[in-house]
């Protein structure tokens, strides 16, 4: 394990299919091509983020972060989403990973859950739990969660854009990872 101190939170992430690596300001319009579906958002707090004022502000946050990173197809070199670590406590040697979305078209398949095993992988070079935010209105996304292993922990408020919305609270500790 790392030193705890000095978290990577953008790293280039790479896999036969896909690539993962810190998103640029040009990134826009490739990104939102992805996000502008409103299938995307339909479960998300943020119902109306496929419409551009709204996801320039999502991309604004992203770039902001210091931590968000697209996710490119490999094969077609088409950018399919993006993902992004956030929360980072050395203290605790915990992180979470949200803020992801995937075009409808990689539903289903397995890019979420090689997106996820890249991300997991790199973070637990540093961490010993990574959390997962899930919006309790957003089954996709909680199916998802148990697909890769995801223990639900515990339910509670997450403050987004000042208004508080209920979430589930998913964990996956290193030592459970290390075994799958």
């Amino acid at each position: 394990m790392n030193d705890t101190t000095d978290f990577a939170p953008q790293p280039v992430l790479e896999s036969r299919t896909l690539r993962l690596r810190p998103i640029q300001p040009d990134d826009f319009e490739p990104l939102y091509a992805a996000a502008s579906d409103p299938r995307v958002w339909e479960q998300h707090p943020s119902s109306d983020r496929y419409k551009r004022p709204q996801f320039q502000q999502w991309f604004t946050d992203a770039i902001a972060s210091g931590s968000a990173l697209i996710v490119i197809d490999r094969d077609t070199a088409r950018v399919i989403g993006s993902s992004r670590y956030y929360e980072w406590d050395p203290a605790q040697q915990e992180v979470a990973i949200g803020y992801t979305f995937l075009a409808h078209d990689f539903w289903g398949g397995k890019t979420n859950a090689e997106m996820k095993r890249l991300m997991l992988d790199h973070a637990f070079q540093w961490a010993k739990r990574v959390w997962f935010h899930v919006a309790a209105g957003n089954t996709r996304s909680r199916k998802a969660m148990e697909k890769i292993g995801g223990v639900l922990s515990h339910r509670g408020i997450k403050t987004l854009n000042g208004t508080d919305h209920d979430y589930y609270f998913f964990r996956i500790d290193s030592h459970d990872w290390s075994e799958n």
